[in-house]
């Protein structure tokens, strides 16, 4: 996901992003396959009540999909405002989530969420799919990742034809699929579009070094050199993928695919996990997926699950800030979080008498491997971990939002990024540099606002992970992967295994 974002894009940003994630995919060492050690005992979980914040930024980050959807097809752009006209169709797949949160929410009647999934579906089934490099949406099921927000025609030559973002897409499409379950000709149809979306993904064909599953593909330079291993957003990719009744993959691809797992498993700022230095990586699959409970044979061996997996990582970035070993300003208990994200412009300048780099958009995380900080907070990498940390996400997301009022927190809540240390008179990519404050990002990204609404969803009530429970490839997809225990057991003893 994080990799492949520019804001002016040309085929050279897509050339260092794709080696930006070779490296941190795979690690300098490729897909190693070393067993890990044993694992620490989980840190104990509180549950406190959310604030009337939260209650703001859940209903504004929701207009976010709802207002800046393009009006003729549902796309919803990559970011906003915007200066290119592209959608992201991650960014579709977090949107349709949406919708359904809005009608639980109150915020839209079920009959104009209804509407609007019906238009977007009915836009991506119909969507042309092709081997020209040019007027195609997709191939082979997948999509490309970005596309024109008003044709839904590839972008441009620069864009690949992506394996994750059609996962994250897909994501949206099935939730659609189990959410809209009433007996009308409108439900009805939104549930055959959604099937009809997900099983003609040819997952095997996106595998040409079987059984990991490519990042990609493009028209005249073929497959992406690197496929997804070592632990990331990846899960999601080879659970979907292994639920496909029509397109599968083999059993055996979960078991190659956690055999990666090895490089970043071990210690960091007191935590003892399965490592991803940015924090997207413990949220996407979990937007989803509700693995409080449920085992692997790789967390069956730790003892526990990769719920808690995502709870110590939330904690190792909050200790990291606290340490603050490069000390950046304003890191700390309650400003801490570290993904992927737009920052200021990539340069280079002095910093507390060291010479730093500073980027755009970029991933940026604290863990054993693959690390970046330039001092860019994120604040959906707090907001979307609500679910794993409550105790400490809630009062980080009040001190920022304080910290910054409406500078930060705006219409659609709040802005992508900040950094107070970035404080230098040179021409930025993006956002601006406002006294005392340092600079701050001027748009929304969609991908990261897709992951508040949801989080903040399910740590409330548990919504999305409820509904996707019921969902039949979600369900096989977990089984072909080994998973068991918890609410899946009692899924499968009721029937609901297809």
């Amino acid at each position: 996901m994080f990799f492949r974002k520019p804001r002016r894009p040309a085929a050279v940003h897509l050339l260092l992003a794709l080696l930006f994630a070779a490296v941190i995919a795979l690690g300098v060492h490729g897909c190693s396959k070393t067993q890990p050690a044993k694992s620490v005992v989980a840190t104990p979980s509180l549950q406190p009540a959310l604030t009337p914040l939260f209650d703001d930024l859940e209903k504004r980050t929701f207009d976010y999909f709802w207002a800046t959807a393009e009006a003729s097809n549902g796309l919803i752009p990559d970011r906003y405002p915007y200066t290119e006209p592209f959608s992201s169709i991650a960014a579709i797949g977090f949107g349709l989530t949406a919708y359904g949160i809005g009608v639980e929410r109150g915020y839209v009647t079920r009959e104009e969420a209804r509407a609007r999934t019906l238009l977007t579906l009915r836009f991506l089934e119909g969507a042309p799919q092709g081997s020209r490099a040019e007027g195609m949406s997709g191939y082979h099921g997948f999509f490309y990742h970005f596309l024109d927000l008003h044709t839904g025609a590839r972008y441009a030559n620069w864009v690949e034809l992506s394996s994750v973002d059609t996962t994250l897409l897909l994501g949206g499409v099935l939730f659609s699929q189990s959410y809209f379950d009433q007996d009308n000709a409108e439900e009805a149809e939104i549930r055959h579009l959604a099937d009809t979306i997900y099983k003609r993904v040819e997952w095997p064909w996106m595998a040409p070094r079987a059984p990991l599953i490519s990042m990609g593909w493009m028209p005249k330079e073929g497959y992406i050199k690197h496929d997804w291993c070592g632990y990331n957003e990846g899960m999601l990719i080879y659970l979907l993928a292994l639920g496909s009744p029509t397109q599968g993959i083999s059993a055996d691809s979960w078991k190659a695919w956690s055999n990666t797992y090895a490089r970043t498993w071990g210690q960091f700022e007191g935590q003892e996990y399965l490592g991803f230095a940015p924090l997207f990586g413990h949220q996407y699959s979990h937007v989803w997926v509700d693995f409080r409970g449920i085992q692997d044979a790789y967390m069956r061996e730790h003892g526990f699950d990769y719920f808690e997996n995502s709870r110590r990582a939330t904690y190792a970035q909050r200790a990291y800030a606290i340490s603050n070993p490069m000390a950046w300003k304003l890191y700390g208990e309650n400003v801490w979080g570290l993904t992927a994200s737009d920052g200021p412009v990539a340069t280079h300048q002095t910093y507390d008498g060291q010479e730093r780099a500073f980027r755009h958009y970029s991933a940026r995380g604290a863990g054993q491997a693959d690390s970046f900080d330039d001092g860019t907070i994120a604040p959906t990498a707090a907001a979307a971990s609500l679910p794993f940390a409550p105790e400490i996400v809630i009062p980080a997301v009040h001190q920022m939002h304080d910290l910054f009022g409406g500078q930060l927190y705006a219409q659609y809540g709040f802005l992508d990024a900040f950094n107070p240390s970035f404080t230098y008179e040179v021409p930025l990519k993006t956002g601006r540099l406002l006294p005392g404050l340092g600079w701050i990002a001027g748009d929304y990204i969609g991908i990261d606002q897709g992951p508040i609404i949801a989080m903040i969803e399910n740590y409330r009530s548990g919504f999305v992970w409820k509904v996707m429970r019921k969902n039949p490839y979600i369900q096989r997809g977990l089984k072909r992967a080994g998973f068991t225990g918890g609410w899946l057991d009692m899924q499968l003893t009721a029937g609901t295994d297809q």
